[in-house]
């Protein structure tokens, strides 16, 4: 038996509006370019230029106020689900997808095309060429080939009927090995360093380095460098010199992802000057672009007052101009709205931070997080963090983004909060000025920075360190 019950439920719903804007927040300058341009092929009633007249959306509140008295077109009609459906066709058009798009990258060539054009100027018949194009599609983003020969040799004899031997594949390994980057196509990173030795000068230095690699990459690479010595009896300044030359060598010849061959560019969103310590804040001009109604979709309701025939079809057209008047005044607005969002977004931050921007010292800056920026400005917390995760500010020491004003806090003696972007910096300073014979720990900077007056754990200076990307005090040896 079925049941019926009467529930009363209170829920929260985003206006088409709220989501335009959401969704214009949170990308950057460049993609906001591209947003604007598909919005003015999508919609004829938007335009661009600055507007001439305070009146520009005269005529449109004229005819709303005119044609809800006309009994045969009730602007009510088209208000509600057909205008909302009719808006989001234009403006979402698949939810998602606008969010998903990437930044706009320069076109270069590929790693695999450099090879490929490289390949091509070796005089190999037909069964080497295939078997170099099938090295070439195996070797990974960092230049290295990891798949074992038998793998290639059975891979040729199934996918193009090629039968070969690991002594073939492995010849015309080593002619690809001579491509550019110098490096390219070693099985294993002794393979990588030894490649671009062998296209030094042959000196004895040069020529020591490869007796290293060779014979003692074990020890090389766990710094024992007084097994080293005694191995090849040479010099400590001997030995110096092989090291200085193989750390000099490039570890990942293809580059991090150079398959893709992808430059990212970043276009700051704010501009910040300091003339005589006042601090003046302007949006990239690229923010602010002049859009405005187009006057002729305004006049068609004009039209529609004067004409006789109101008939179906002329209610439908009027029904489609209304919409996308709408959706320009909506796409409008959201646009200005992001402006103001991100202006009083990057003045809070430039006043809990003004110390930082007088004289970009990383130790002036202040503990910040998102809550303190949301309150300073009246905002949700998700809002702020919209703004802050893709957009950057260009300042006279150099570009950065808004993601690095944001840091936890230290304490300190002084009953203060330091922030964790300044420790950082205090560590960084203590390794680079630290002797590198005999390297500090961990236990030890922890104590120096006690010592300062910053109340830190040993694991907290082990987390910081390993953020940035600095190895632990044995492998920091050096003679």
């Amino acid at each position: 038996m079925q049941r019926l019950d009467l529930r009363q439920l209170l829920s929260q719903k985003l206006s088409p509006q709220q989501i335009q804007f959401i969704k214009l927040l949170q990308i950057p300058t460049a993609e906001l370019e591209m947003r604007i341009k598909e919005e003015l092929e999508i919609n004829p009633a938007l335009e661009e230029g600055r507007e001439e007249t305070a009146d520009e959306y005269s005529d449109t509140d004229e005819y709303e106020e005119e044609y809800s008295k006309d009994d045969d077109l009730d602007i009510d009609d088209y208000l509600h689900d057909d205008e909302i459906s009719g808006y989001k066709m234009q403006g979402d058009r698949g939810g998602d997808d606008e969010e998903d798009r990437e930044m706009p990258i320069a076109m270069t060539s590929t790693l695999t095309d450099s090879l490929m054009d490289q390949l091509g100027f070796l005089d190999l018949d037909d069964k080497q060429y295939s078997i170099g194009m099938q090295l070439i599609g195996s070797i990974d983003s960092d230049g290295y080939i990891r798949r074992e020969l038998s793998s290639i040799a059975n891979d040729l004899a199934f996918s193009q009927n090629i039968e070969t031997s690991e002594e073939e594949i492995e010849q015309v390994l080593h002619l690809i090995q001579t491509f550019d980057p110098a490096g390219i196509g070693a099985r294993d990173l002794p393979e990588c360093l030894l490649l671009q030795l062998e296209r030094r000068e042959q000196d004895e230095i040069t020529l020591l380095a490869e007796r290293i690699i060779r014979d003692m990459f074990d020890e090389f690479t766990k710094k024992h460098y007084s097994k080293i010595q005694s191995k090849f009896n040479i010099s400590e300044d001997e030995l110096k010199k092989a090291v200085d030359v193989i750390i000099k060598l490039n570890p990942k010849p293809g580059g991090a992802g150079a398959g893709m061959a992808r430059i990212q560019y970043i276009i700051p969103d704010f501009i910040l000057t300091n003339n005589n310590g006042e601090l003046e804040l302007s949006l990239n001009s690229r923010n602010a672009p002049d859009l405005r109604i187009s006057r002729s979709y305004s006049e068609m309701f004009d039209a529609y007052d004067k004409s006789d025939k109101k008939d179906k079809k002329l209610k439908e057209t009027v029904t489609f101009v209304k919409q996308k008047l709408d959706a320009a005044k909506w796409f409008i607005d959201a646009i200005r709205q992001r402006q103001n969002t991100l202006l009083r977004t990057m003045e809070a931050i430039i006043k809990y931070q003004h110390d930082f921007f007088l004289e970009g010292d990383e130790s002036e800056l202040r503990p910040m997080i998102l809550k303190d920026i949301a309150e300073e400005i009246g905002m949700d917390i998700s809002t702020v963090s919209r703004v802050a995760n893709s957009k950057a500010v260009q300042t006279e020491f150099g570009i950065y983004p808004l993601k690095y004003f944001f840091s936890e806090g230290i304490a300190t003696d002084s009953g203060e909060d330091a922030s964790s972007r300044e420790v950082k910096h205090i560590l960084k300073e203590i390794i680079e000025n630290e002797s590198k014979r005999k390297p500090l720990s961990d236990e030890k900077i922890e104590k120096m920075l006690n010592d300062k007056g910053y109340n830190i754990a040993r694991r907290t200076v082990a987390k910081y360190r390993e953020q940035l990307n600095i190895p632990v005090a044995r492998l920091r040896k050096e003679l």
